[in-house]
């Protein structure tokens, strides 16, 4: 082969001649994710408000009790509007949710979204942490298995990974408070301090609980980039890169590892949802003040605007993160980089 015949047959490694239409492609692609979310989010937020419309618990009575007659729970029944038509209460209801009235609170007659956006947070923060760590953490042991296919670090990886995705977070959240807040007392058991009264202490609380939910996706996003990756590496425009001389890691991180994410990226916007679901169990373990047990306590009362608002809180978080997911996933597609 001549020096000649390699740039007709290596267009995939002139990352400069792909890079004219990424961002409309980028932007096609985020517009595409939001035409596909909106919907799911709206659907959810009817199959939401419709749970709590169809239960058989009467609100009315529950706040007034066993003494309540029947013309008081007919009065309270008007006042909480739940003697209007379901389509009708369903409609109001999001109405006032897209301008961030939740409404109130059956029992305690607080604002929900005041209830919502001080629990918020705690579940924001912890799965910012959780798929931060999962992120690096399966990134880094996936790249790592790859590059040793067969070897022993690639099997080492493989029976951790499987390992992980035996074991339930709150197992691993037990044995985390055992090891770094008993016998080896450096961490807080439980609590939550927010992260702008101070940084130092809410990471100190807020690392445990992450890292027991992170296990499970590391592992798989770490499984998944390890078996693309190996196959990205046996592509012709890898072995084009490596022929026209380039290094090793540029080979890796600048051309196999940007289609190879692709599948990893796919596995984490699967799994937040079952990550959202899993941070009550990690709620409960560490004490933390979130979602979770927020919707529990509402849960146990009856209080079904809370709880609609806890879960349209829920459904926000899982709808925003796949699009973000979507999004990365334009930006590394290479056919999404290419020129119209």
């Amino acid at each position: 082969m001549t020096t000649l015949d390699l740039p007709p047959a290596l267009p995939a490694v002139a990352p400069a001649r792909l890079r004219p239409g990424a961002t409309a492609r980028a932007l096609h692609g985020l517009r595409r994710a939001l035409f596909i979310g909106l919907p799911v989010g709206l659907l959810s937020t009817f199959i939401t408000y419709g749970m709590g419309a169809l239960t058989d618990t009467n609100p009315a009575a529950e706040v007034l009790g066993v003494t309540a007659t029947p013309a008081d729970i007919a009065r309270m029944n008007h006042y909480f509007g739940l003697d209007r038509p379901f389509l009708v209460q369903y409609v109001s209801w999001l109405g006032h949710a897209l301008t961030g009235d939740l409404g109130r609170s059956y029992f305690t007659t607080l604002p929900v979204a005041d209830s919502v956006g001080r629990a918020l947070p705690v579940d924001v923060s912890l799965a910012l942490v959780a798929v931060s760590i999962a992120v690096l953490a399966g990134g880094a042991l996936g790249i790592a298995a790859a590059l040793n296919n067969g070897g022993r670090l690639d099997r080492t990886v493989t029976a951790l990974c499987a390992a992980a995705s035996t074991v339930p977070p709150f197992v691993i959240g037990i044995g985390l408070i055992v090891l770094f807040s008993v016998m080896i007392p450096i961490l807080p058991s439980g609590g939550y301090v927010p992260i702008t009264d101070d940084p130092g202490q809410w990471l100190r609380f807020i690392i445990l609980p992450g890292l027991a939910l992170s296990a499970d996706l590391a592992a798989d996003i770490a499984r998944q980039l390890r078996t693309s990756l190996v196959g990205a590496m046996g592509e012709n425009y890898v072995t084009g890169a490596v022929v026209r001389g380039l290094s090793r890691r540029r080979v890796v991180f600048g051309h196999a590892l940007r289609n190879a994410a692709g599948p990893a990226l796919t596995v984490l916007g699967i799994r937040i949802p079952i990550l959202i679901g899993s941070t009550v169990v990690a709620e409960v373990v560490f004490s933390l003040p979130g979602l979770g047990t927020l919707g529990l306590d509402a849960a146990s009362r009856g209080d079904i605007p809370l709880i609609q608002g806890t879960l349209l809180a829920a459904i926000v978080i899982v709808v925003v993160s796949n699009v973000l997911v979507n999004g990365a996933l334009v930006r590394l597609r290479p056919q999404a980089r290419r020129t119209p």
